[in-house]
């Protein structure tokens, strides 16, 4: 499933360094997905950015326990 990140990062460095400050982040499939709650604990696969129309120039997945990220590769 294909999901987006907001705020919209230009790079997967610059939500690493969301991540790091502690800012929230909210992660949004694109389409009818389910959404990812507050509590999601599992493995987001297929995080991409920027958002369209821009091109995709990074891709992820991200590792998360309790609603908190542990783990961006």
């Amino acid at each position: 499933m294909t999901t987006y990140v907001y705020p919209n990062c230009k790079s997967k460095a610059e939500l690493k360094q969301l991540v790091a400050e502690g800012k929230p982040v909210r992660f949004v499939p694109q389409g009818m997905g389910p959404q990812i709650g507050p509590d999601f604990t599992g493995t987001i696969l297929d995080l991409m950015g920027p958002h369209y129309p821009k091109p995709h120039k990074w891709y992820a997945n991200v590792k998360m326990e309790n609603g908190k990220i542990i783990k961006i590769t």
